[in-house]
């Protein structure tokens, strides 16, 4: 599978359709309206409804957001993925693994990795965000570059769950970081190394997350380096900044 294994959604017809959404902060839909909309017979309707509750957190729609990833339309379901992310439960968490695994349409998957990296955040104990992990390690090894971007970032959030949650990701996103074909998914890996890291106590773990940032400082893009000096920066490193240090101690000699 490669990036045009799906096709794009950017479409005119698409464009209208998303530009019917209010965009003022004083102009949000309204939540009743759009709950009856998820419902409704006409697809460009659910369509819209699904997007509105992209800016709405109402617990009432999760139940229909969850029927809708399963649409033939892929407008709809990945409309459905972003809105979950943003009115996620329990039952949303295993649905959306349960589209991860089996979506053909790599924006839907790519939706689904954004809204699975939020529960981390939303829902910090071991028994709901160690269901996330495997399927988004296995979406950052395995599949498209605009759903590796988004798994690396989403493994970063849910890291921050805890220092059990960081240690399992942190050996994926190092070994993406060191061998992934796309620079974008590797300053993503770097980004999200570095919040793995502020979890875990120094030791192994540790130091080899920090040896693969150090590497990461002599990437052949730039956007790479300059992401993981940031990681470094960040975590206060002595190793880390030194190594920069003496990067930029060369460029000048």
């Amino acid at each position: 599978m490669d990036d045009h294994d799906f096709p794009l959604l950017d479409t005119p017809e698409t464009e209208d359709a998303l530009a019917a959404l209010p965009s003022e902060e004083g102009d949000r839909p309204d939540p009743d309206l759009m709950l009856g909309l998820l419902t409704s017979t006409d697809v460009t309707e659910r369509m819209l409804a699904a997007r509105a509750f992209c800016e709405i957190q109402d617990e009432r729609a999760t139940p229909y957001l969850i029927q809708l990833l399963q649409e033939s339309c892929p407008l709809v379901r990945v409309s459905a993925a972003y809105a979950l992310g943003r009115n996620l439960s329990t039952a949303a968490i295993d649905a959306l693994i349960q589209q991860l695994e089996r979506d053909w349409n790599g924006y839907v998957r790519k939706g689904i990795v954004w809204a699975l990296g939020n529960c981390g955040v939303r829902f910090p104990f071991p028994e709901i965000y160690r269901r996330t992990l495997d399927p988004l390690i296995r979406a950052l090894q395995t599949d498209i570059s605009a759903v590796r971007l988004w798994a690396a970032s989403s493994l970063g959030q849910v890291a921050e769950a805890s220092e059990e949650a960081a240690a399992t990701v942190i050996p994926a996103l190092a070994l993406a970081l060191a061998q992934d074909t796309i620079a974008a998914v590797r300053s993503n890996c770097a980004w999200a190394l570095g919040h793995a890291c502020r979890k875990i106590p120094l030791g192994q773990l540790y130091t080899e997350a920090i040896d693969h940032l150090i590497a990461a400082l002599q990437d052949s893009d730039m956007g790479v380096q300059e992401d993981a000096k940031a990681a470094l920066f960040k975590l206060g490193d002595a190793r880390g900044l030194q190594a920069i240090e003496d990067l930029e101690f060369e460029s000048f000699g």
